[in-house]
């Protein structure tokens, strides 16, 4: 399957991106406060489960695996910036490789929510138990009745709020930061070095355990996924915005999770030894170096920040499970809403339900679920990964056709020009940028054909950078890494592989049959890539023209399909009438206007199965957001050979001379074919 490549915008702003950055966007510190408010909670259960494992190099490992966060982030935020519809690891994998591993990336991503729901709201009761110690006993019960309560919540349509993440946020680190200066006020700064030598004195490392030790200590940065999350309601620029707020994050993380790891599992080891208090440690160290009522803060504030971790992953989870519905990956009950309150409750019910099971199943034992956690946040962090070098391959191998190109334009002189009807030079695009989740604007003739070059010339440029050089092999040695501590989990963290490996397999059983069902029930299939913006030329190629509404659109289909043979690309665009939609997206929101667009997905549907049996290997397919009228500024970009659309539309081409005019009349209706040798 031919893959779709998209232009980039010059400043990554479009018309409709300009009303989205006047609405309640979220800047980077609102940004740094969602994301800090997810990865800030690890600290809390982190020390005591990594402790299980490594015992006293549980803060040498952390240390070591924040070098791979680093790099993690520089990742994620080229994520949040290419894929402002959001959905991270989801749409990486579905543009980068294609739908199917777009799904085993939602079930990956999953895996990582439910866990996060189950281990965030766990942990935030046993440390209210630290201030009300009769819950501890009842931990668990109480835990399922605030996770019922979450979903009833979420039912209620009770949105999240960045500004309350903003608040937790600050709390959390000031408080990790008065937990720090209270500890280094009574040991001194060569004591503290100290500490690192008895590590290696007290535990022997060996390269099996390194490994394990590595692929252990993840479990501090999880979260990390958030930001992509949030690319829909970003401030622009989302490329700095996303930068600043990464930044702050590496800045906050890198303070905060290594020292405070280090210091709890050292200096406290015999809560660290202890199956009960290692689950409330960080509260404890406070208590222990400053007084009862910093333990008292820390413990309130971590149970709250906690549960409202556990929020964010139940929201995230029940976001996935809709676009994997809209993807048609799952059934499409999870898309529907109840009458009281609009809220998706059968997508809400099962975020909520599987993280109950979850906590039953292990009787409330956070050791366990620590452990089960590797699989579905590694799985989505090297799917990532990998999805992204992909793209980055794609726009260095354009980038060399494009000098090529340009290279050969200057060899045939004026002679022979690289250029297409309007005078433009042509030129392939040179970034994979995806801007499904964004309406663009309506720019026809000179106008289009202008902003197009703009953009190609500063994709080029970036292409060419030695930044860009230098950031494409840091990332193919992020994803060796990250790719290792995950196979060391598969491996060694038995629960881990089971559990996520079930729900992986039921969920993929899941989506091949909603296939399939697709397939016999209404004769058309979950399509492949769907792109936003034309590429450029693709010469010898047939373009199929769909219309909103149009009964004639069959007729262009199967035309288009008929006379395309194994040599000729097929590009089926679909130019929607739709509205953009007025609302702001909330937090964790997949916004894809061609998901929600039923009818574009009926005929690209269709399309593909019939591609299918004729055995078509050249298949595109482009949505966008215009009117009959942009077809003529498309034909002059593709310079395709045969231009397929319904006979009576003829009154809408504008400035196309083609070399003859072919009409077929066929059960569906009659087509013209625009004939032109370029």
């Amino acid at each position: 399957m031919a893959q779709e490549s998209v232009a980039p915008t010059t400043a990554d702003v479009t018309h409709g991106d300009e009303q989205h950055g006047k609405q309640n966007a979220l800047g980077p510190i609102l940004c740094w406060a969602v994301v800090f408010a997810d990865i800030g909670t690890s600290i809390y259960y982190t020390p005591g489960i990594l402790y299980h494992n490594v015992q006293g190099l549980a803060g040498f490992f952390v240390f070591l695996t924040m070098a791979v966060f680093v790099l993690l982030t520089l990742k994620y935020t080229e994520v949040s910036h290419r894929f402002p519809q959001g959905g991270g690891v989801v749409t990486v994998a579905a543009h980068a490789l294609n739908p199917w591993f777009g799904a085993l990336g939602g079930m990956f991503i999953l895996v990582d929510y439910f866990l996060t729901a189950t281990i965030s709201c766990l942990s935030g009761v046993i440390y209210l138990s630290v201030v009300f110690p009769a819950l501890h006993p009842w931990a668990e019960w109480v835990t399922i009745g605030v996770l019922i309560l979450l979903g009833l919540l979420n039912w209620v349509g009770i949105s999240e709020s960045a500004k309350v993440s903003l608040i937790g946020a600050a709390i959390a680190f000031v408080s990790d930061i008065a937990i720090l200066i209270t500890v280094f006020t009574h040991i001194s700064f060569g004591e503290f070095l100290a500490l690192f030598p008895r590590m290696f004195q007290e535990s022997h490392l060996t390269f099996p355990a390194l490994l394990v030790g590595f692929g252990n200590a993840f479990l501090a940065f999880s979260g990390l996924e958030s930001i992509s999350q949030l690319s829909p309601v970003m401030k622009l620029p989302r490329k700095k915005t996303a930068g600043l707020a990464m930044f702050l994050v590496v800045l906050t993380i890198g303070i905060t999770s290594p020292l405070l790891t280090t210091l709890s599992t050292m200096l406290l080891k015999d809560a660290a030894q202890d199956p009960v208090r290692n689950e409330q440690i960080i509260s404890l160290l406070a208590g222990h170096w400053g007084n009862t009522i910093l333990q008292a803060e820390v413990a309130i504030s971590a149970g709250a920040l906690l549960i409202f971790a556990s929020n964010t992953a139940i929201i995230g989870a029940y976001h996935v499970f809709m676009a994997l519905a809209r993807m048609e990956f799952l059934p499409s009950f999870l898309l529907k809403r109840n009458k009281l309150r609009n809220t998706p409750h059968f997508a809400i019910l099962l975020a909520v339900g599987v993280p109950i099971a979850v906590l039953i199943l292990v009787q409330g034992n956070l050791t366990i679920l620590g452990d089960m956690y590797a699989f579905g946040l590694l799985g989505a962090f090297a799917l990532t990964c990998l999805g992204l070098d992909i793209i980055r391959a794609r726009d260095w191998k354009k980038a060399r056709e494009a000098e090529e190109a340009e290279e050969w334009g200057r060899l045939l002189g004026p002679s022979e020009p690289l250029t297409g009807t309007d005078g433009q030079r042509e030129v392939t695009t040179t970034h994979d940028l995806q801007l499904s989740g964004t309406p663009q604007p309506q720019r026809t003739g000179a106008l289009a054909a202008n902003t197009q070059e703009a953009e190609v010339m500063a994709s080029e440029a970036e292409t060419k950078s030695l930044w860009f050089k230098i950031d494409y092999f840091l990332g193919i040695l992020t994803t060796l890494l990250v790719t290792i501590a995950w196979t060391t989990n598969l491996v060694t963290k038995h629960l881990a592989t089971i559990f996520g490996g079930v729900i992986t397999i039921i969920g993929m059983g899941v989506a091949y049959l909603v296939y399939i069902r697709a397939k016999k029930v209404t004769g058309r299939v979950p399509v492949p890539i769907v792109v936003t913006r034309i590429e450029g030329r693709i010469p010898n190629s047939v373009l199929a023209i769909l219309l909103p509404d149009n009964e004639h659109n069959k007729a262009v289909i199967r035309a288009a399909i008929t006379n395309a043979d194994q040599e000729k690309p097929i590009m089926f665009v679909y130019l929607s009438n739709r509205q953009p939609r007025q609302q702001t997206p909330r937090m964790m929101e997949i916004v894809d206007p061609y998901l929600e667009d039923t009818q574009a997905k009926q005929y690209f549907g269709r399309a593909e199965s019939l591609a299918q049996q004729a055995k078509v290997p050249l298949r595109r397919y482009v949505y966008l957001q215009g009117g009959p009228e942009s077809v003529t500024h498309i034909w002059q970009i593709v310079n395709p050979h045969d231009t397929v659309i319904a006979a009576s539309d003829n009154d809408y081409i504008k400035d196309i001379n083609p070399d003859r005019i072919r009409y077929e009349l066929t059960p569906y209706g009659k087509v013209a074919h625009l004939l032109k040798t370029w």
